[in-house]
């Protein structure tokens, strides 16, 4: 549709309302509010040189000109205004814009799309009224908020004003048609589903289809090509939008038997993104926040591999991460994290789409969200640009993402003000239409609403024939890259290996060789200092191993001292600064990990603080993204630092988490084999739980046992009938050793177990398992500061568990240990109550 804007002046007359609106007489008009100081806030006029008539004022001098546009202005008790008529030939949804609009000022900086200075409202022509209405006004007025928000009930839904309609006389453009595609593929699949998210499909539709059709250089043939744009949807409950988008792209992932069994068994249209369901997704998402983290994250590997891969005469790295985030993941503080080290960074290949539509669940964001977004960006770092018609202003997006692309130094972000559940006469605008089906009587109306005489997931052949033009073009794209890294192979044969390798992720052949090695001659030493030596050894050899620490690089020991900084100016060093922001670090990671199976990305921080990052490590091991998480300072051990410092429980929670490897080495050799099987796991993640304090090397430990899970370092016992079974994990195998060795003295077969990760171990054979733990062998004593949770598993019911199930204490770390009985005294005592 064809657009019109405000003059630089109020209407002065009936002829000029119909110019702006370009409207026929017995059109109708309606406008979400009708204070008239908030309908000046909510429209900008570059004319400031003379106080303009107030909206009210003109309608009301037009009315008295011609009777032939009626017009209702009046206040509800949540101050919305309704201008309008009954029985018209179309609803003016767009005329919602008005309300979302009000919820912010103008932008504040010149060089923003011309859209800053109008609001450009959709044109109509050859409507047919059947009726008029009589009109009203009211005097009322409220006041303006801080942020020229009009308060709304939160005990009541904000619902859009609408009429019936009849047929348009006006053909829809091929555009709209394809918009409308976007949004009735995700109707239909919700109603038959009874279940998902219709309104963010259908008020970010635009976006989506300018974004998929116009803008992105990607091949549906092969979702995987290295040099693809990638896209996410950080709101993921809005998942029908990127279904149906794959869908009409031609990706064999989304058939329309898959949009048909949306949220059904077996489907590959879950009712959130899942990237190793459907290929074409590139990052689970689904926890609001998570997706601009990873999208951060994805942003960063783009700009780190180009950095040290593009040549002069060769860009071989060259693609933009897009994402698509809302209301809600604005209000998640992990977006204000990643947000922050975006714009620190100056990723400027990320472009960010804020669905702008002010409803939450719970009903308008008024309630609990009235910060400046824009204001707050900007002081981020990021260039923010305002498109006030998300609806149908299609030009105005595409100005949008135009100027973005042209700031090279900055994240963008694109605030682009929708309504949810656009077209929809009843529910948009209003929480209803968020989280439920619209319902067989309101998907009538809204076909009617908006023209769309098919059938329930039926794509026009004009808009499929327009869209299947991408698989040639995709196709076209990844081979013209292809010849173009054959030649650029042919002039760095050494930068093109370690790409390939980043790209496929092969890892070089021998790089375990790399890993340190250690005797009981070896001196003691922290584990999370030997987890420093074996990153300096494997950065080295593996060129996609990047990472840091949020904040303390130095305590955890993360520091590879061969590279600088990744910085705006020097992002092809491999030294990550996160600061202190433990959850968006990690979800940072996952968007690394994702972006290319040879990137091998390591994060740190004390391991008390997974608390503040859980989602993210929940996410790295839903979609198979092999973060390394360097964890130091793994339990009581750390001492002085006291109970808030010490984890506890976090062990066992960790085990209990599907698909991640809970690694806790007890020395050198431990610490290496952590290290090769978190390289060689890129499909889930690892968390290594390092001490603090200096650890001997013990005889018997070596990389190959930690392979297997658990294994045996110590054995006098024959015929795999020990007396007794001794297990431990980290810091206390060495007590369990020591335990061992006097529980010898006393003519007693003791066999000493190192249990480094329960999961590895499970996935051993039972002749393994049972060549480690005889299940005739019933005495078993385990220690390990931590939880007891979880060890009758290994222990049995005649076992004896020794730990601590209770939050620690403020002292040395030897009072600390004696105090709580996890001593080889007390490993010996419960040795004899067992055998």
């Amino acid at each position: 549709m064809e657009g019109r804007a405000f003059p630089n002046s109020y209407p002065q007359s009936t002829a000029e309302i119909g110019s702006v609106l370009n409207l026929t007489v017995s059109s109708s008009l309606y406008l979400s509010s009708c204070a008239d100081e908030k309908l000046k806030a909510r429209l900008s006029y570059p004319d400031k040189t003379k106080e303009p008539q107030t909206i009210s004022q003109a309608l009301t001098k037009s009315l008295s000109v011609s009777h032939s546009l009626s017009l209702s202005l009046s206040h509800s008790q949540n101050h919305r205004a309704k201008a309008m008529t009954s029985s018209t030939s179309v609803t003016l949804s767009q005329a919602l814009l008005a309300r979302a609009i009000s919820h912010h000022g103008s932008s504040s900086t010149s060089d923003r799309v011309s859209l800053s200075a109008a609001l450009t409202l959709p044109t109509f022509s050859g409507l047919k009224s059947t009726s008029s209405s009589p009109s009203s006004s009211s005097s009322t007025s409220s006041k303006l908020s801080r942020f020229q928000r009009r308060r709304v009930s939160a005990n009541r839904p904000v619902r859009a004003a609408a009429v019936e309609t009849l047929d348009k006389t006006t053909e829809t453009s091929l555009v709209e048609k394809s918009v409308n595609t976007i949004r009735f593929l995700a109707i239909d699949a919700v109603e038959k589903a009874n279940s998902g998210h219709p309104g963010l499909p259908m008020g970010c539709a635009p976006m989506g289809h300018i974004l998929y059709d116009e803008i992105m250089r990607y091949n549906p043939k092969n979702p995987y090509w290295f040099n693809r744009d990638r896209f996410v949807l950080s709101a993921g409950h809005g998942c029908m939008l990127q279904y149906a988008l794959l869908h009409l792209a031609g990706y064999d992932s989304v058939k329309e038997e898959d949009l048909k069994g949306f949220r059904q068994w077996g489907s590959k249209t879950p009712g959130h993104p899942e990237n190793f369901e459907t290929p074409g997704v590139e990052v689970t998402t689904g926890p609001l926040g998570q997706g601009i983290a990873n999208a951060v994250g994805l942003a960063l590997a783009e700009k780190h591999l180009a950095a040290r891969y593009n040549k002069p005469d060769s860009e071989i790295v060259d693609h933009y991460t897009y994402v698509i985030l809302g209301d809600g993941c604005q209000m998640e503080g992990i977006s204000n994290e990643v947000a922050s080290l975006a714009g620190h960074w100056g990723l400027g290949k990320l472009i960010a789409f804020y669905d702008d539509n002010h409803i939450s669940i719970d009903g308008d964001t008024e309630i609990a969200f009235t910060e400046s977004v824009d204001t707050r960006f900007e002081g981020l770092g990021w260039h923010v640009i305002w498109v006030k018609n998300g609806n149908t202003g299609y030009d105005e997006i595409r100005a949008a993402i135009k100027e973005a692309k042209a700031v090279t130094d900055r994240p963008t972000l694109i605030k682009v003000t929708t309504t949810i559940g656009f077209g929809s006469p009843n529910k948009a605008n209003s929480y209803s239409v968020h989280g439920a089906a619209l319902g067989a009587k309101e998907v009538d109306a809204t076909r009617k609403n908006l023209g769309w005489p098919y059938e329930p997931f039926h794509v026009p052949e004009d808009v499929k024939s327009h869209w299947s033009r991408h698989t040639a073009e995709g196709s076209a794209l990844e081979a013209e890259w292809n010849a173009k890294f054959a030649e650029y192979e042919k002039k760095y044969k050494e930068e093109a290996a370690e790409l390939k390798s980043i790209i496929t992720g092969e890892l070089p052949a021998g790089w375990e060789k790399a890993l340190p090695t250690y005797t009981p001659e070896s001196p003691a030493d922290a584990t999370r200092n030997l987890s420093q030596a074996n990153l300096n050894a494997l950065v080295k050899v593996l060129p996609g191993l990047l990472g840091g620490s949020a904040d303390l690089a130095s305590s955890n020991m993360t520091l590879l001292k061969s590279f600088g900084d990744f910085q705006k100016d020097t992002p092809e060093e491999r030294n990550v600064r996160f600061g202190v922001r433990e959850h968006g670090m990690g979800a940072i990671c996952n968007g690394i990990a994702l972006h290319s199976p040879g990137l091998i990305p390591y994060c740190a921080t004390f391991f008390v603080f997974t608390d503040y990052m859980r989602a993210a490590i929940r996410i790295s091991a839903l979609s198979e993204a092999g973060v390394i998480y360097v964890m130091t300072h793994d339990s009581i051990g750390l001492g002085e630092d006291g109970p808030t410092h010490q984890p506890i429980e976090h062990l066992a929670s960790f085990r209990a988490m599907p698909n991640i490897l809970m690694l806790r080495p007890a020395d050198g050799n431990e610490t290496a084999g952590s290290y090769k099987v978190a390289v060689l796991n890129r499909k889930r993640p690892s968390i290594l739980a390092l001490s603090r304090q200096k650890l001997p090397n013990l005889p018997g430990t070596s990389i190959e046992g930690v392979e297997k899970g658990g294994y045996i370092i110590s054995d006098n016992s024959s015929g795999n009938k020990p007396d007794v079974i001794l297990l431990a994990t980290g810091s206390e195998l060495e007590i369990a050793f020591k335990a061992g060795e006097e529980l010898r003295k006393e003519g007693k077969a003791v066999r000493v177990v190192s249990f480094v990760s329960w999961e590895l171990f499970d996935e051993q054979s039972d002749a393994y398992k049972e060549s480690v733990l005889p299940a005739a062998v019933t005495a078993r004593v385990s220690i390990e500061a931590g939880s007891t949770f979880g060890w009758e598993k290994l222990l049995g019911s005649k076992g004896k568990a020794i730990g601590i199930d209770h939050f620690g204490a403020s002292a040395p770390a030897g009072k600390i240990y004696k105090e709580f009985g996890l001593t080889v005294e007390a490993v010996i005592a419960a040795a004899k109550e067992v055998s």
